[in-house]
């Protein structure tokens, strides 16, 4: 049943964006720097960007496949507070909406619901079920996100995040154990041949009460007509190192259709992460 719902809404929004009059990205006129990515302000997704007045709505599916995924029995409630690695699979349809508030700051908002398993490793000696099954409400994450300098001739963009992560104690394996709190910023830079972005950020999860090093990650975004984007980046959260990949096919100025692989480049992140899914922008007001 819920998978036949969000098989409608996107159905429904893909048939409203496809058919909506022109609205923006083809129609600016840019500068060199701007030609990948437009006036917009970055958001969390990789390659996508959100202006002033503009809502962008973003349903989509996403699949995990880790054969060595690591886990502590402990954490999972069953007392060994050991590593061990075993097998994962997942499959999460989310929702993704963003809404660009001035030409400075955006908002978004993203939950998702997920059905996950692990298999234990046959090492792991603790009273670990062979296999967790759990499906439920995943994250739900809230961000604000600034741009604090504009991109000219002799300057990059300066942007950063404030992100809030919402517990959900009653999943051991989909859930978040506490509040966690990440604050990011990060430098783009446009260029003939594309344009780069490098980013960081540190989070506080509240369980832990230390601030850590979050995410970290570089980017790089080219816009090859006026149908594709392509990326690619190399993120990464303390050990765990990732190389995505994403085309964009844009069907108008309304919407477009966003396919996206994460590979694993270090033994500590998922394995294969791809992701599938339409982006609709709606003007919320024409100014």
């Amino acid at each position: 049943m819920k998978k036949d719902v969000f098989f409608r809404l996107a159905l429904m929004m893909f048939s409203i964006g496809l058919f909506n009059s022109p609205n923006g990205f083809a129609q600016e006129d840019l500068s060199m720097y701007l030609k990948d990515r437009g006036t917009g302000l970055p958001t969390s997704l990789f390659g996508t960007y959100v202006r002033k007045g503009e809502l962008l709505v973003y349903p989509f599916f996403e699949y995990y496949l880790d054969n060595n995924a690591e886990y502590k029995p402990a954490e999972l409630g069953y007392g060994l507070d050991e590593d061990f690695r075993g097998k994962y699979r997942a499959q999460e349809g989310l929702i993704f909406v963003s809404y660009g508030i001035s030409s400075w700051l955006a908002i978004e908002l993203e939950a998702a619901v997920i059905k996950a398993a692990l298999e234990k490793s046959r090492d792991d000696p603790s009273r670990t079920p062979n296999k967790i099954e759990e499906s439920g409400l995943g994250d739900v994450d809230g961000q604000l996100r600034a741009r604090w300098t504009r991109e000219n001739e002799s300057r990059p963009e300066i942007f950063s995040y404030f992100e809030v992560v919402t517990p959900n104690r009653d999943k051991v394996l989909i859930g978040t154990p506490d509040w966690e709190f990440k604050f990011g910023t990060g430098l783009t830079r446009g260029f003939s041949w594309g344009t780069m972005t490098l980013r960081a950020a540190v989070e506080y999860p509240l369980e832990e009460s230390t601030l850590a090093l979050g995410e970290y990650a570089v980017e790089y975004l080219k816009r090859l007509s006026s149908s594709w984007r392509v990326y690619l980046g190399v993120e990464g959260t303390e050990d765990e190192v990732e190389l995505i990949t994403e085309a964009q096919w844009h069907l108008s100025d309304s919407i477009f259709f966003k396919f996206n692989n994460g590979f694993g480049m270090t033994s500590k992140a998922t394995d294969w992460a791809p992701e599938i899914g339409f982006m609709f922008s709606f003007p919320v007001q024409n100014k």
